[in-house]
């Protein structure tokens, strides 16, 4: 299938995501309705069960799911069907286990702990043809040079991860004009859970992306005093 309209979002770090983010979600699917919705990670944050030390004063792992689980049901009202794209915030349940030497027997599909319905997919990537007959290769986040890695693939790359990072960039070649975009994030950066962040000079940049007719466009979240201007810009 040829992908005329893709909606690409990333970082979203439930429950710790901007308090907008879904009705910027919302507006963004009803202006350009893709026919394709990409998550590409960290839909989750599970910061009670990070590699990493957990701040005391956030929910516990268990509080911290059961608030995740209300808002995911929120997000598969607005996108019913998408994919989603295998990440290190998402996967921490899974990491945790093979940390520990769990067997994946004993374990449950994100579906089932999240208690979604089987129109949301997780892969480990994803490469589709977009209406151009270009390809487009998504990953969670893999290089902080997006361009180095739709050069090295022959193909445009789209990815998150890097939360300050919002950019497309091209290259071209005698055959193809071939991109890279970074799709930001669209988290609440003032949360505890970021607290590592709280120092950081750059801040994170809010938004996420689309792909029209094979051509990549960023839709910043622009905010002010806290919150969405409520407009699609």
């Amino acid at each position: 299938m040829k992908h005329e309209s893709v909606l690409v979002i990333s970082d979203l770090h439930i429950p710790y995501h901007h308090q907008s983010s879904f009705d910027f979600l919302q507006a963004v699917k009803k202006k350009y309705k893709p026919d394709l919705i990409v998550n590409i990670g960290d839909e989750l944050d599970q910061h009670a069960i990070s590699m990493h030390d957990s701040d005391p004063d956030l929910p516990s792992a268990g509080d911290e799911l059961k608030l995740s689980k209300a808002y995911i049901k929120d997000l598969e009202k607005i996108f019913p069907q998408m994919t989603l794209v295998d990440s290190n915030h998402s996967s921490l349940v899974y990491r945790r286990a093979l940390k520990y030497g769990l067997p994946k027997a004993y374990l449950k599909h994100y579906n089932d702990f999240l208690e979604v319905g089987k129109g949301w997919k997780w892969v480990s990537d994803l490469t589709v043809t977009l209406s151009d007959n270009t390809r487009a290769f998504f990953t969670h986040g893999m290089s902080a040079n997006v361009l180095q890695m739709a050069q090295q693939y022959g193909m445009h790359v789209i990815q998150g991860h890097y939360h300050s990072k919002f950019s497309i960039n091209y290259f071209s070649n005698p055959d193809n004009l071939i991109w890279g975009m970074q799709v930001g994030c669209l988290t609440n950066q003032d949360s505890l859970a970021f607290g590592y962040a709280k120092n950081f000079k750059q801040r994170f940049v809010m938004g996420c992306g689309v792909i029209v007719k094979g051509q990549p466009k960023l839709c910043p979240m622009v905010i002010k005093n806290g919150k969405w201007i409520g407009e699609v810009v």
